[in-house]
């Protein structure tokens, strides 16, 4: 029996790619920049993807990301201009973006009535838990479990770890990993990270991609609203 549902932020509940479209463009016309054109997206994907790999590997921090993600997008797109200066504005203008996917309120009010509802996300913790307020979604989270707080990123065990923990603290009967669900869009860190901790997982499939990892998700939805068929 489920008790706790963890779901991930980015690209599950915020719609992290239409806040980039809309930065690039908007950045590009600030700083007089060659006008934004959408495979440009398609490159920074590539490239912010690997760098995130390497995040959830350890072997680089956010910090570090920060210096490189923008300077290695222009060297890509032959632009001339400093990533670090792109980099500050892009960090400045998503402290207060909070797109959100469709079904996503309906999906976390429903759940919310039913379940402990945590937040599991790889980030800095301020900005998600403004993004979330921003949004108008925070109030319907129990606990919020972000990377930066709980000093290690998904996919590693210890993340899953020590959110369960936090989660048990001061509980007479602990909630045990068979008894969470994990709700995220990423293969590679809400999947793996699930299976990996004992937790049964919902892959949101929502760009419908092929699964070729390897890994077998308890459930695929390709619409939050899905989860109701389920939970």
């Amino acid at each position: 029996m489920i008790k706790a549902v963890f779901i991930d932020i980015d690209d599950t509940l915020l719609d992290f790619d239409a806040y980039v479209k809309q930065t690039m463009c908007e950045g590009f016309r600030h700083f007089g920049l060659k006008a934004y054109e959408p495979h440009m997206f398609t490159v920074f994907e590539r490239i912010n993807n690997a760098l995130w790999d390497n995040i959830e590997k350890g072997t680089l921090d956010f910090a570090g990301l920060e210096k490189i993600r923008f300077n290695k997008v222009f060297e890509a797109l032959g632009i001339s201009f400093d990533g670090v200066t792109f980099e500050r504005y892009f960090r400045a203008h998503i402290w207060d973006s909070a797109i959100l996917i469709d079904g996503t309120k309906e999906m976390l009010s429903y759940l919310s009535q039913k379940y402990i509802v945590c937040s599991a996300s790889n980030g800095p913790y301020e900005q998600q838990l403004h993004r979330l307020d921003v949004g108008g979604i925070k109030q319907y989270f129990d606990a919020h479990f972000i990377s930066e707080k709980v000093g290690v990123s998904k996919p590693e065990n210890a993340f899953f770890e020590r959110a369960l923990a936090q989660l048990n603290r001061d509980k007479t009967e602990t909630i045990q990993p068979a008894e969470c669900i994990i709700i995220g869009d990423s293969l590679r860190s809400d999947i793996a990270g699930g299976i990996g901790a004992g937790f049964q997982t919902v892959w949101y499939n929502r760009k419908r991609k092929e699964n070729t990892s390897g890994l077998c998700p308890d459930y695929e939805i390709n619409k939050l609203i899905e989860i109701k068929e389920i939970l």
